[in-house]
């Protein structure tokens, strides 16, 4: 985690250049009544700002991507999103017009999306590859995304009863036009690379990598396609009991390895201009001022409350909860982050760093905030993690 205002003899410094350190004392800001120590602090690359995008899987995948090279000794890389999002955006219009449109179609994806890109087309860095024409600083995809939509949309409703292999030139073409054509090759630090080549260089195997998940409708230990529009390549979780994966979660950050999270971010205790996702457990003190998270092009409403001044108690959260969020859409597939460690209040109550993808310019967390046990145990979607990660005994029961 990098650039934390570290509370260290009294005064509040800025630290820019290094991780914060195990053991460290974090203030939300210098008026805040929360008193953060840091126990778990995993190196993670810069935070990145999706801006006007729905690619926060692709973010946050890729952030998840970055800390597994620095944690496997190839240092800090700079992935490209956009190189992801091209891929995704044409493979998934070709599944949708070969299932009549009977399938999700949009901006949105999974963590496994950038799975699939790394196997079946490589993987390039942000250097050789950014998805940003016409001198533009920061990414935008409305117009795109709504021309996309149309297009497929047209396509599908077929009135001369008579697809032409045209299309699929047409729409590539519309996709390369807003994000640029793709590399075939390039140069990078001194070699040359094709896609296939650097992403071999950088060693990581994507069958190493899975999503894990805890819900009720089906049986635990098993595999199931988690249910969710955004998961259109409907690859299957593993399905533990939520006490176990909250056990694989910190045992997976304790050991070293960062995770992907998937997660609701609508509830009204998440307050990412204050730092904080929360789960108080009298929730009508909160007062939202502003736009809240529906675009989530930005960073969300404020909240007031002193929920956010100082630590109050929290719901306990049950299976059973979770499964009812679930059921009746309370909890939905919002936003895809990184969870890079763990830090504890003065209450000794856990918290999780949590790396966004906004920019750093929205709270005083420089783009990461802190999410509660009890929060991430209610509204986590699914996480995507290395296997290897996943304690033995419940490996084993994973049949992993």
């Amino acid at each position: 985690m990098k650039k934390l205002l570290i509370l260290a003899a009294g005064a509040l410094l800025m630290v820019a250049t290094a991780t914060a350190q195990d053991g460290n004392t974090i203030k939300l800001k210098p008026e805040s009544g929360y008193d953060f120590t840091v126990v778990k602090d995993l190196e993670a690359t810069d935070v990145q700002n999706q801006y006007r995008t729905g690619t926060c899987w692709s973010f946050s995948a890729l952030a998840f991507f970055e800390s597994e090279l620095i944690r496997t000794g190839k240092g800090k890389q700079d992935l490209s999103e956009m190189y992801v999002v091209n891929h995704v955006y044409k493979d998934k219009a070709d599944r949708y017009v070969r299932m009549h449109g009977k399938t999700n179609f949009g901006a949105g994806g999974a963590f496994v999306d950038a799975a699939h890109v790394w196997k079946k087309y490589g993987m390039v860095p942000e250097a050789a590859y950014n998805g940003l024409k016409d001198d533009q600083t920061e990414h935008n995809h409305a117009e795109l995304d709504n021309i996309l939509t149309a297009y497929v949309d047209a396509v599908i409703e077929d009135k001369q009863k008579n697809l032409t292999k045209n299309w699929k030139v047409g729409y590539d073409a519309v996709v390369d036009a807003y994000l640029g054509d793709m590399p075939e090759e390039f140069e990078y630090e001194g070699k040359t690379y094709t896609p296939k080549s650097y992403a071999k260089e950088l060693g990581l195997d994507m069958d190493d990598y899975v999503s894990l998940t805890s819900y009720t409708h089906h049986d635990f230990y098993s595999q199931f396609v988690l249910e969710i529009p955004d998961n259109w390549l409907h690859v299957q979780s593993y399905n533990l009991p939520i006490d176990e994966m909250m056990k694989v979660i910190d045992e997976a950050l304790m050991n070293g390895y960062s995770f992907a999270w998937g997660a609701d971010v609508s509830e009204k205790g998440f307050a990412f201009r204050e730092g904080l996702a929360i789960l108080p457990k009298d929730e009508s003190t909160i007062q939202i001022k502003g736009k809240d998270n529906q675009q989530f092009n930005d960073a969300g409403a404020d909240k007031i409350s002193n929920a956010f001044e100082v630590p109050v108690e929290q719901k306990v959260v049950t299976q059973d909860m979770r499964q009812d969020g679930f059921d009746n859409w309370e909890t939905t597939d919002d936003h895809g982050m990184q969870i890079t460690g763990i830090v504890k209040d003065q209450n000794g109550d856990k918290y999780y760093i949590v790396k966004n993808s906004w920019g750093t310019k929205y709270n005083n967390l420089d783009g990461y905030f802190f999410a509660s046990e009890a929060y991430v145990r209610l509204k986590t979607m699914n996480i995507y993690l290395n296997k290897n990660a996943i304690p033995k005994d419940v490996a084993k029961k994973l049949s992993l």
